[in-house]
This record gives C-alpha cells, structure tokens and sequence, in this order.
C-alpha cells in the first residue's frame, strides 16, 4: 500500500529538499515509482531515473561550480492536485574567468489521489543554449527578474 501524504506535508517536504538539492539527497517518499520527469532537454520515468537525475545535479554542481545554488521563490498551489514552485539556479563557475550562471524557472509537481507526486514538468525563462552561453561569457550573468508573491500572501 502506498504511503499517503497531504498537500501541506508535500509543500513543506518540497520547501525542505529543494534549497538543498545540490548539496544531499532529496526524500524520495513523496513520488510515485512510475514518477515522470520532463524538462527542455530530456524525459525520464521511474524513481530510479528520479534518483540518478539528482544525483547528476549533485555531482556536476560539485565538479563544475565553486558556488551553486537553488532558491526557491514560491511554492504555490494549482488546479487539480498541481503544485508550482518558483525558482532560480544561480552560481559561479570553476574556470579561471569564474563566469556566472543564472537562470529562472518553475516546476510542475503533479500529485496523485493518495498524495504522491505522479509528474515533475521544469520550464526554464529561455532557451537551454541561452544559458549555455553563460558558461563563455566573461560579463556578470543577468539580473533576476522580481521574486513572485510567496504561498503566504505576501507582495
């Protein structure tokens, strides 16, 4: 039988492990086995792929960045079991030019009718070679856009 979980348990489990996906391991208790990942370069299925693409995240932010970070802006609650959450990755690469990354999204987190999360969808606010390009710029990265109103209401 699969654990169950509410809405308020995956918010503040999502609020705990993302600002630190670079750094541990995630909880994996909040998805599904059959978990779908997509984002503009790839999908993958399965908990097992789940874990190997935060594994990667961890690994490259470690061997690519002397800084790297995840700041979560929003978590916000949608139509029929969906969750959005806000954020932006931003970090300083280890070349001898130490170029700055910095880029914004949001992920989709579709949950099922027992509380797990079925589908994880990222869009990100340009073109994957767009963010690319940071990594030969010797310019300072782009400012961030303003951070959204929070899940509690603020402005």
């Amino acid at each position: 039988m699969a654990a169950q979980f509410s809405r308020s348990q995956v918010i503040e489990i999502l609020r705990q492990d993302l600002p630190t996906l670079f750094e541990r391991e995630i909880s994996y208790d909040i998805y599904t086995p059959e978990i779908t990942f997509t984002d503009p370069l790839s999908t993958f299925r399965g908990k097992c792929s789940y874990r190997l693409i935060f594994w990667a995240l961890r690994f490259h932010g470690r061997l690519f960045f002397t800084q790297i970070a995840f700041e979560v802006h929003d978590i916000l609650e949608e139509r029929d079991r969906t969750l959005r959450v806000n954020w932006t990755v931003r970090g300083t690469l280890r070349l001898p030019w130490r170029p700055k990354l910095l880029f914004n999204g949001d992920s989709q987190y579709h949950l099922n009718a027992d509380g797990l999360i079925e589908a994880h969808r990222d869009t990100w606010d340009r073109p994957p070679i767009e963010i690319l390009k940071q990594f030969f710029s010797t310019s300072p990265a782009p400012a961030s856009p303003p951070k959204p109103a929070s899940l509690n209401g603020e402005n």
